[in-house]
């Protein structure tokens, strides 16, 4: 159980594309999540990445810390991501809609991590045995990855829906746009 969205931090382990680190941050804006931390970034393209239009103070904020579990040593649930194309784990591994049964059934307030791994890679075998559930976002087999950005956009709206928040309409959410004013 989660009381709030304040209560789930993003933790991104070594990213290596400054617009995919941007486009995370972008997507937890999106969704109303401000706790983002990096592991170990690729430190030329993290100094890069310091654009994300809507998300420039969460990108600002974000914690940098050089090792997994300084980002997650104050979570109580901690939730892996992975294709697990080229993984085995012993971790329950459940689809983002599977998530809700086992989240219901904590009892407890929880301090969440969703964890995402490097573009390159995912996550090693190490950074999953920290976790305590590993979450598939359903895709092919043919295509099983999901772009790092993109992915951490379809689970921010999982979790909002998990949480139970509402998004406002887009109407209450967005101020007047200028007549030819386009989002890019």
């Amino acid at each position: 159980m989660v009381t709030s969205d304040r209560d789930v931090r993003i933790v991104l382990v070594r990213p290596r594309n400054p617009l995919n680190i941007g486009a995370s941050a972008r997507a937890m804006r999106n969704f109303g999540f401000e706790d983002l931390v990096l592991v170990s970034p690729h430190e030329p393209v993290w100094q890069e990445s310091r654009a994300a239009p809507g998300a420039e103070r969460l990108l600002h904020d974000a914690r940098v810390v050089p090792k997994l579990l300084a980002a997650i040593e104050d979570r109580t649930l901690v939730i892996g991501t992975s294709s697990l194309s080229r993984r085995r784990v012993s971790q329950p591994v459940l689809s983002l809609e599977e998530l809700s049964g086992p989240w219901k059934k904590r009892r407890n307030p929880d301090r969440v991590a969703v964890v995402f791994g490097s573009e390159k890679t995912g996550l090693s075998k190490e950074d999953l045995s920290y976790c305590h559930w590993i979450a598939r976002i359903p895709t092919t087999p043919d295509c099983p990855s999901v772009n790092l950005g993109q992915a951490v956009a379809v689970c921010c709206y999982e979790l909002r829906r998990l949480l139970g928040i509402k998004a406002s309409s887009a109407r209450e959410m967005a101020p007047p746009a200028a007549v030819g004013e386009v989002d890019r």
